[in-house]
């Protein structure tokens, strides 16, 4: 169930990600408290998953999950460049999550 929690947790840094974005600095009120709430949520399953997933793998994963998902949503919705050299970039990060799950887990 740890790994549930991190996964949501990522997911939840990708979204507060934009949020930030929208705020423009803090300067909107509703995206400001949406970025709050989601950073909130986030750290607390963050935590959560902490209990039984060490630290250093539960941090790389979570912000490994935030940052390749971010890259993609960028990518496909925002218009930033999908250059080959960002796309092997992000095959390594996700690589790299998916190796530190599976070391984690004791298969490697």
């Amino acid at each position: 169930m740890a790994w549930v929690y991190l996964f949501i947790a990522g997911i939840l840094e990708c979204l507060w990600a934009i949020g930030l974005k929208e705020s423009d600095g803090f300067t909107k009120f509703w995206p400001s408290v949406i970025s709050a709430i989601l950073i909130i949520v986030s750290l607390v399953l963050l935590s959560i998953a902490m209990r039984s997933i060490p630290i250093g793998t539960a941090y790389a994963v979570w912000t490994g999950i935030g940052a390749s998902t971010i890259v993609i949503v960028g990518m496909v919705f925002m218009n930033e460049p999908a250059s080959l050299a960002r796309i092997a970039c992000l095959c390594m990060i996700v690589g790299g999550v998916v190796g530190l799950q599976l070391v984690s887990d004791g298969h490697a």
